[in-house]
Order: structure tokens, then sequence, then C-alpha cells
């Protein structure tokens, strides 16, 4: 879940600032303190974007590990390359772009 603070590092990179709970203390002299409406949108943005890549992270988990490729190439086997290849999209039908 992405949290106030994860927005604020996305609006201010670099800034100082403390958070305690829901009070923020904005220490910065250099870079303006967001408003609450920025931060809750840019918590909205980075869910989104987080949300959107759930396909990336669970097919990641289950992905073949690459030296079985490697592997079947160093060896010239190309049944195991071929599996490989197909594991992998298996993977990928399982857990679609969307």
């Amino acid at each position: 879940m992405i949290t106030t603070a994860d927005a604020l590092q996305s609006l201010k990179p670099k800034a100082e600032w403390v958070l305690r709970g829901d009070e923020l203390e904005w220490m910065d002299s250099v870079q303006t303190e967001p408003t609450q409406a920025e931060i809750d949108a840019e918590v909205i943005r980075l869910q989104a974007e987080y949300d959107s890549q759930a396909y990336a992270r669970d097919r990641a988990l289950e992905y073949p590990p690459a030296e079985d490729y490697l592997d079947g190439i160093v060896k010239g086997d190309q049944a195991q390359v071929d599996k490989y290849i197909a594991d992998c999209q298996a993977v990928k039908d399982k857990y679609p772009k969307e």
C-alpha cells in the first residue's frame, strides 16, 4: 500500500520533513510544502501505477530460473531451451498484461 511518505518522496525528492502519524512537519527551506490535495493525488497515482504492475510481480515469482535456459544453450540441448521458453510462456498466459 502506498503511503503519505511514498507520495512525499515522489513529489519532493530529498526534501526535509517529518511525519508523525498524520501530522506533517515541513522542514525544508528550499522546496515548498505540497498541499494535502497534491499528496492525496500522488498517493492515488502511485497506487494505480503499483497496481498496474501486479502481473509483472506475479510473473517474476513463477518464471523458471534463467540458468535453465543458459544451461540448455551451453549444452546445446534444444529440448531444454524449448521447455524453458514454454514454461515462460505458460507463466505469461497465467498472468497476462491488462
